[in-house]
């Protein structure tokens, strides 16, 4: 990513933001962790993701959350950052 593209990224106003997601988040690395862990996941990815790179999606099976990311490398990261919460079926979304 170049820092012009990065640049316009930042801006992006919510609307755009939502928009930019939609676009990749039928494709997206799916993480399905334990509720529980809530708080610290979403701290994880504030501090080590932009905005527009991630999203979540509360309780999508009983006590679970699933993350969804852009980048198949930062969702294995998140997934092995928290490896002894996440669900078996980790992975990409088919």
């Amino acid at each position: 990513m170049t820092n012009s593209s990065l640049a316009n990224k930042c801006k992006m106003t919510p609307q755009e933001t939502f928009e930019y997601k939609r676009r990749w988040l039928s494709e997206s690395y799916d993480v399905t962790v334990h509720s529980d862990l809530d708080v610290q996941c979403k701290d994880w990815c504030r501090k080590n993701l932009n905005r527009w790179e991630w999203s979540c999606d509360t309780y999508t099976d009983v006590y679970a959350h699933t993350f969804h990311f852009e980048n198949d490398l930062k969702g294995k990261e998140f997934a092995h950052k928290f490896d002894r919460w996440v669900y078996p079926l980790e992975g990409k979304s088919e």
